[in-house]
């Protein structure tokens, strides 16, 4: 496979200047400029924010933090959420629970990434607790899983190791592997960013894998080992390597597939060490073929200082993502709301999982957020949904995943501050 930069034809996308009312959503509290950069300790449910390039700062405005303190969960504390839903603990002593996804037959798998293993966690009646099974041991760095063919009678179970794409056999309601793990890509990029996700097409026809770069800021002209890095690769379902689907993404964590208009969608950690409000992360829709700046540029034409001069050619050439998270927030894990237990604004929505700083002076995450969308389209805006607070204001939870049950609730995964799964149910008004 040839070294090649995917970029895609045309200028950068401006950011929107005009709030929509996305599916009915109400949008208010809007947070706008230099005000929508806060600390975690002021984020409340239920406010919406956007952040455009134009409130972006200069680089080294401030000088760059460690800060890698978390509070502990207070005893039989909750998370905060917006006002008519209500949250409760649907499962804890989990070994740090990663991605979670949803079975059709509306089994949870989720990825315990340091043990390896996958486990499967089946909703039972009755307010018993859920049943808990192991899946299948050994994964390397397990995070990614995924379900083919897609509908409603899957055949296999995917799963995206650091090195590796592995997919086991599987019928509905199995909650152990009843065959070996069969290797279809042996050679994804090793170290660095680790997490493997994946996800097909809605046609079936392609598997997506997110490959986060090796490093901060390296410049791959002089750092071979970024080679098919800061990418999202397109494979066929059986590990056939097809094309850089698009280039220039740092660390595309989380990926998902858009139910209504078929586009990939990611969830993005973006580069440190520019000061407290840069570089911000940013979920955003895929367009295939794009270049979404890593290491030269980032959010549209500005070009990072450490790299200075290099490829200019580039610069009216990155496209700019569709929303502009709080920087630092690492954001991992998404879905797309495709149930009918909340109110109808919120179906199709996204929502994402932002696990929390460890380098910005006032710490950035430690929260669930909801993007609003129109017919599938997102305008900048987004909700801070669901907040991980002490009552004096300190983050304590680490969200990572987040998948809609069979019951049409959200369910969240936490790895530091608490080793569970969270339920988020509308209550009403």
């Amino acid at each position: 496979m040839n070294k090649q930069y995917w970029i895609a034809g045309g200028a950068f996308l401006l950011a929107c200047g005009v709030i929509l009312q996305a599916d009915g959503a109400k949008i208010t509290n809007l947070i706008t400029g230099s005000q929508a950069f806060v600390s975690a300790s002021d984020v409340k449910p239920g406010m919406f924010r956007k952040i455009t390039m134009n409130d972006l700062p200069k680089p080294y405005a401030t000088e760059s933090a460690r800060n890698t303190k978390l509070a502990a969960r207070p005893a039989g504390g909750l998370p905060q959420v917006a006002a008519g839903f209500k949250v409760e603990l649907y499962l804890d002593n989990l070994k740090g629970p990663r991605q979670i996804r949803t079975a059709p037959n509306g089994d949870f798998f989720v990825a315990e990434s340091s043990s390896g293993d996958i486990k499967v966690i089946r909703p039972t009646a009755g307010g018993k607790p859920p049943q808990v099974e192991t899946f299948a041991t050994g994964q390397r760095g397990a995070f990614g899983i995924n379900f083919y063919p897609v509908g409603p009678n899957p055949q296999w179970v995917y799963v995206g190791n650091t090195q590796s794409v592995v997919r086991f056999p599987y019928k509905n309601g199995d909650m152990k592997a009843t065959g070996a793990g069969q290797t279809l890509i042996s050679d994804l990029p090793s170290g660095g960013h680790s997490t493997r996700d994946l996800v097909f097409s809605k046609d079936g026809k392609s598997m997506f894998v997110a490959v986060g770069s090796g490093s901060n800021v390296d410049d791959p002209d002089t750092h071979p080992s970024e080679f098919h890095r800061a990418n999202i690769l397109e494979y066929t379902p059986d590990g056939k390597f097809v094309r850089v689907y698009a280039s220039g993404i740092r660390n595309p964590v989380g990926l998902g597939v858009n139910p209504e208009t078929g586009e990939v969608w990611c969830s993005v950690n973006e580069r440190d060490a520019l000061g407290d409000n840069l570089v911000p992360d940013y979920i955003t829709h895929v367009t295939p073929g794009a270049f979404y700046g890593w290491p030269w540029f980032y959010i549209g034409p500005h070009q990072d200082p450490r790299l200075e001069g290099k490829h200019p050619e580039l610069k009216d050439k990155v496209v700019a993502p569709d929303v502009l998270m709080q920087p630092h927030s690492a954001s991992l894990g998404l879905t797309f709301y495709d149930g009918t237990q909340f109110p109808q604004e919120y179906r199709g929505d996204v929502f994402a999982a932002e696990h929390g700083s460890w380098n910005r002076a006032n710490e950035s995450g430690h929260e669930v957020v909801r993007v609003p969308l129109e017919k599938g389209h997102a305008s900048g805006v987004y909700e801070d949904f669901m907040t991980f607070l002490t009552p004096d204001r300190q983050a304590w939870g680490r969200p990572v995943g987040v998948a809609v049950g069979k019951d049409g609730a959200l369910y969240v995964t936490t790895d530091e501050g608490s080793m569970a799964i969270w339920r988020v149910s509308y209550a009403g008004k």
